[in-house]
């Protein structure tokens, strides 16, 4: 049991993996994977790959069929057809009137096994709860609230629990206060400047995706918000995974210490840009698209600094900030794509004078 559920927990990799976002989006094109998107396997379709959602619905008809593992964070699943794999779902329902060839993980969810359902395998849930109804088949366990892998008791001692080593008493604990007001006004400053001076060239050379992250962040603030929440809360579990997989050890290293920065850079300086835009045209002026992105950045990390040196909440205020920017980089993946559920500026056609 302890093996399946350490191989079911590996295939959360496949979601960080950079090959994973250019296979095709198609029935029989390999691997599909998907951000805030819903996917349907329609009936009498076939997916040849592995299937991994973040923040979708995921519904496979009847008689569809998938041939590979399948992956869910946040988004409800609905098997009517047929799944050839392990199924893996994270904060979400699933409900099964089909067949499942493999083991099921649900983890803070909950799951509905119809009288049709059929699963050739075994169901293990993390704070979920499974429903089964007269006739459905489950051919291997049912493990309700699986603790996580424990060490082994005592050997050659049957029946003999773990007992927890007795916790050290806390010593006095020693508060340093070290705080230089003029120390932290000046690295604030400095910061502020760097940044800047980075979204001035990322300006050069990249203004349309700017411009894209930043339509995402105005336009769907509280769903750029749970999007940057929920990178942050996968991003880690997925990290130890790869490290403990030893051969992903230098993808783990570039998603923590080159995407994520990145990812929170982009978006700041994406937010920057659009203070700076809404500043000149509120003073009627018109600045170069360098300028105003650099003067927006600028004063979004000068005022976001000295907000972070308030006492108590301070640091709330720039995480939210720091989660809407994440998060609308994720969506519009770097600005190279709409964000789900975007619709196009219409563009009102003015009829010619008679």
């Amino acid at each position: 049991m302890r093996t399946k559920i350490t191989t079911l927990f590996l295939l959360l990799a496949l979601l960080f993996l950079p090959t994973s976002g250019v296979h095709a989006q198609s029935p029989n094109g390999g691997d599909v994977f998907l951000l805030g998107q819903n996917y349907t396997l329609e009936s009498d379709e076939t997916l040849d790959g592995s299937l991994a959602v973040i923040g979708g619905n995921v519904d496979i008809e009847k008689d569809a069929v998938i041939n590979g593992d399948s992956v869910l964070i946040g988004g409800n699943l609905q098997i009517d057809g047929t799944a050839n794999g392990s199924v893996v779902l994270i904060g979400g329902n699933l409900e099964i009137t089909g067949e499942i060839n493999g083991d099921v993980v649900l983890i803070g969810g909950q799951a509905l096994l119809t009288e049709t359902a059929v699963v050739d395998g075994d169901i293990v849930t993390m704070g979920g709860q499974v429903d089964k109804e007269p006739g459905a088949e489950v051919t291997g366990q049912i493990v309700n609230n699986a603790p996580p892998l424990d060490v082994p008791n005592v050997p050659n001692v049957p029946n003999v629990p773990n007992v927890p080593n007795v916790p050290d008493v806390p010593g006095v604990p020693q508060v340093n206060v070290d705080f230089n007001p003029l120390w932290e006004v000046v690295n604030v400053f400095t910061r502020a400047l760097a940044i800047a001076a980075i979204g001035m060239l990322l300006t050069l050379f990249l203004q349309p995706q700017l411009d894209r992250v930043a339509d995402t962040i105005i336009r769907q603030p509280v769903m750029a918000g749970s999007f940057g929440l929920l990178t942050v809360i996968v991003a880690p579990v997925t990290l130890l995974i790869m490290v403990v997989t030893i051969l992903l050890i230098p993808v783990a290293a570039i998603v923590a210490f080159i995407l994520l920065p990145m990812a929170w850079l982009f978006g700041m300086v994406s937010i920057g840009q659009e203070i700076g835009d809404r500043f000149t045209k509120a003073i009627n002026q018109s600045w170069a698209p360098v300028l105003s992105t650099g003067f927006g950045t600028f004063l979004l990390l000068l005022i976001g600094g000295f907000v972070e040196l308030i006492p108590c909440i301070g640091w709330l205020i720039s995480i939210v900030v720091s989660l809407i920017a994440l998060g609308g980089v994720v969506m519009t993946w770097f600005g190279t794509r709409a964000a789900p559920g975007s619709t196009p500026p219409v563009v009102e056609q003015i009829p010619p004078a008679s």
